[in-house]
């Protein structure tokens, strides 16, 4: 009734990882995601920047490229101007950027990254208080 499968799994790991295939450890690919939601977060941090004169956008946006830059081993990270882009609103973009930050919070704690998780709990602190009714009625 039962027969044994007599040919071998195409699904099978028995040689063990091919050494053609890039395999990367669990805080490269953790390293490789937060530099990813950091360099997001860089974004939409100069596109507000953009829209609204701010230090503490600048001095947020530097802190972000210098994780970045970490993260990257040195290398700078790309920033476009916002020349010809059509600017969507304050709110809008602080939405995005409080998102951004929550996803890079928890990549952060996972990663026990602890400079990251602090300045990604620093920008959801104030995109929340740039949410609130009475600073969007300020604008």
């Amino acid at each position: 009734m039962y027969e044994p499968i007599r040919t071998k799994s195409v699904h099978s790991t028995v040689d063990g990882p091919s050494p053609d295939f890039p395999h990367r450890s669990r805080e490269e690919e953790l390293d490789i995601q937060l530099a990813g939601h950091l360099a997001a977060l860089l974004a939409v941090t100069d596109d507000l920047r953009a829209t609204q004169a701010s230090a503490d956008l600048d001095t947020a946006a530097e802190r972000l490229a210098e994780q970045v830059s970490r993260l990257r081993g040195g290398r700078t990270p790309v920033r476009a101007p916002m020349s010809g882009r059509r600017e969507p609103s304050a709110a809008a973009l602080h939405r995005r950027a409080l998102a951004l930050a929550g996803r890079t919070l928890v990549v952060a704690a996972s990663r026990a990254d602890t400079a990251v998780a602090i300045l990604a709990a620093e920008r959801m602190d104030a995109h929340t208080a740039a949410l609130e009714p009475r600073a969007l009625a300020s604008r």
